[in-house]
Formats: C-alpha cells, structure tokens, sequence
C-alpha cells in the first residue's frame, strides 16, 4: 500500500518491515493501539528517511523508546505541557517532533515545537505528513 503509493517521493532504500513484537511492545508500553495508517506503514517499512536525512517517522524501537522518555523524564515534566495524549513518531532533524494526538483519533499529524511546547496541525493524515515531508524543499516545510 505505503511503497506504491510514495515510491516516487522515497529515494533511498526501503528499510525491512517492523517486527510484529515490536509493534506489541509499543501498543502495551504506551497503553494505546497504534493508528492504523502508522501500523501498516510499519509493516512494511521499520522507518522512513527524509530527503535530507531526516527520520520522517521513526524505527518502531525508536518511537517506543523516546515516547516512553517524553512521558516519564522529570525534566520533561517541569519545562513542557504532558506529553501523555501525544505518540510521537518523526521528526525534522533539528528537533521539532511530529505526532498523532491520540486523544483526537483522527488521524491527522500535529508538528511539537520543541523551541515554544506549541503543538500544531501540520497534515490531515498520514498520507498527506509523508507527501509533504518527502516532497518538500527543507526540514522546516509545515512552517
């Protein structure tokens, strides 16, 4: 589904599929079942590579690891709003991170500006995220 529909955007390799416990792991760590468009990504790609080398979404271990560390660090906590109905699962290479808020259950991806805590709407769904992010000319292309 996911390699026919952007093969003409991705240009580097295709990464294997995720392993099935992996995504189990994240869906019983975080409490919550992956979006469905994120989970049949996953199971065809562990992750996907920007143009400029950007993780535009992350390997399934990857996304497990750094949501359970935006939701449990103290750090976190003090400086940021909770990041709990957030799952984060890419980012821009310079620290923004982008996500689906899982208290929506839309679908649509929200862009964390790690600079302000602001969270935004930057793509309706999935698909959209991943035609924008791989098609565009910089790292900062939902500004």
């Amino acid at each position: 589904m996911w390699r026919e529909s952007l093969e003409d955007l991705v240009t580097g390799p295709w990464r294997p599929p995720a392993p099935y416990a992996a995504l189990h792991a994240i869906e019983t760590s975080l409490g919550s079942p992956l979006p469905p468009t994120l989970r049949f990504l996953l199971l065809e790609t562990d992750g996907l590579e920007g143009p400029y080398g950007e993780d535009i979404v992350w390997a399934a271990d990857r996304i497990l690891n750094d949501d359970l560390a935006f939701r449990t660090r103290p750090e976190f906590r003090l400086l940021h709003r909770p990041f709990d109905p957030l799952l984060f699962f890419g980012d821009n290479g310079g620290g923004d991170q982008f996500a689906f808020v899982q208290d929506l259950g839309d679908g649509s991806v929200h862009v964390w500006d790690h600079e302000t805590d602001e969270r935004s709407l930057v793509a309706p769904d999935l698909g959209s995220y991943l035609r924008k992010a791989l098609g565009s000319d910089g790292a900062n292309w939902y500004r």
